[in-house]
């Protein structure tokens, strides 16, 4: 027999509790549930006497011994032998889930390094995910016994969302947590497990594209930090994975059923930012783009623009924002048109000031009057990012004002320019502040335009 005996109580160190029954059996639980022999102990049960009345029922406390552990671990058993709905019951129970876990993915390797995981999917973001409280990791355990609870050296910060556990008996019980960290055999457990975890999601995009898309909606963001996280040093392992919104499809599409639609003739992968789809949707700079039947992807996240930075192609095609001045595409429109406009642009600079950098003939608006272009290497939406985490760099993207050449609008312009300079400072704050509005940018002072419509009104 092995007697072990408690220390008495003391200030802040409560010993006592380690001879309560709930305490006793739930540290079996959670570091010895799955040891292959019995664990038994004498519990107190509660129960109505045999042979009580059933209007006045009696009830007594009863001593009897009980099996705490489970033994048998569920990812020792194989996959075929174990039910969807055990699968979902131990998620749920392991980890307080209270939905089900969208894949489950059992992983058994002997070798070098042997091991068997079982790792799920979440089917939900976690309520803590992006706070400071949420823990990534699997439980790591040896021979059924728990090492450590969320061994985060498993899992790149990018499949931070996956749950489970592993189990090898090629780690010693007592290592350290800092041996942990430079263990060959748990390095090498690690990078198996995202190659694996990394496939099935690959898998899931192919054959269950709405279960896929379901998930990227939960944690898509992630693996596109996983790119960013490195300056594109994951790019090729997750570059397939993610998923944009396409102006053709009216659906998400990945980068490759993009580049597979493009004709010959297209140079760039176009894109746009904006708050959401039907903001982009409305810019006047993807009419040029799409007069040509060109598919835009729509980057509706602050990391998407950034991704393009460190992604720079795809397939061989370069990124193209649809605010770049060089679309590589013809607009007929905007050449017939290209005549000497300097007088009106120099009017437009003078009656703005430093608010924009420069402004210029549009080669690329088509209907609009004006738009705003950004330039300098910072977009509208990484400014709107940039000062949202960081309000003190007052960072500002270099602004430049496009007009339309072949707009009516332009033409009150050049005629009010040359005979009523009064009337056509009014028309350029009216346009400028249009183009701010377009471009999801805030109006320093909305009564200031305010007035100015309704001025030209009356």
């Amino acid at each position: 027999d092995i007697i072990m005996h408690i220390k008495p109580d003391a200030e802040g160190e409560n010993y006592s509790e380690f001879l309560q029954e709930y305490k006793l059996s739930q540290l079996i639980r959670k570091y010895s549930d799955y040891i292959r022999y019995p664990i038994q102990m004498e519990v107190t049960t509660h129960r109505r006497k045999e042979g009580s009345p059933d209007d006045k029922p009696e009830y007594e406390d009863v001593k009897e011994v009980q099996t705490i552990n489970s033994m048998v671990p569920l990812w020792q058993r194989r996959k075929g032998e174990v039910s969807d709905e055990e699968y979902n019951k131990f998620y749920q129970e392991k980890f307080f889930d209270y939905v089900p876990p969208q894949r489950v993915l059992p992983v058994s390797v002997e070798g070098t390094v042997t091991y068997k995981a079982l790792l799920f999917i979440p089917g939900k973001t976690p309520y803590n995910f992006y706070t400071k409280d949420y823990q990534k990791g699997l439980q790591l355990y040896s021979g059924g016994v728990l090492i450590m609870e969320n061994c985060a050296d498993l899992l790149p910060d990018y499949l931070r969302f996956v749950k489970g556990v592993v189990d090898t008996p090629d780690v010693s019980l007592n290592i350290s947590r800092e041996m942990l960290q430079h263990d060959r055999q748990l390095k090498t457990i690690a990078n198996n497990l995202k190659k694996k975890i990394l496939a099935e999601l690959a898998k899931m995009m192919r054959e269950d594209r709405e279960g896929y898309e379901a998930f990227f909606k939960n944690f898509g963001l992630d693996l596109k930090y996983g790119i960013l996280q490195d300056y594109g040093a994951n790019k090729e392992e997750l570059q397939d994975l993610l998923l944009f919104y396409s102006s053709t499809e009216k659906k998400l599409c990945s980068l490759s059923e993009y580049t597979g639609r493009m004709s010959e003739s297209q140079k760039y992968i176009y894109y746009a930012a904006g708050a959401n789809v039907t903001a982009i949707d409305a810019l006047p700079q993807t009419e040029l783009v799409k007069n040509n039947s060109m598919e835009i992807l729509y980057f509706t996240e602050q990391a998407d623009e950034f991704l393009t930075e460190a992604l720079r192609t795809y397939g061989g095609k370069e990124f193209r924002s649809v605010l770049d001045d060089d679309l590589g595409l013809e607009n007929k429109e905007a050449e017939e048109n290209e005549g000497d406009h300097s007088a009106v642009l120099a009017f437009v600079k003078e009656t703005l000031g430093d608010e924009i950098k420069e402004a210029r003939i549009s080669k690329k608006l088509v209907n609009h009057p004006v738009c705003l272009t950004a330039e300098g290497g910072l977009s509208f939406e990484m400014e709107k990012y940039m000062n949202a985490v960081q309000p003190d760099m007052g960072m500002k993207a270099e602004r430049v004002l496009e007009l339309n050449a072949a707009h009516s609008a332009f033409k009150a312009l050049e005629e009010a320019v040359e005979n009523d300079k009064e009337k056509a400072a009014k028309y350029v704050r009216i346009l400028y502040a249009q183009a701010k509005l377009i471009a999801g940018l805030p109006l320093d002072n909305p009564s200031d335009y305010t007035d100015l419509v309704c001025g030209l009104m009356k």
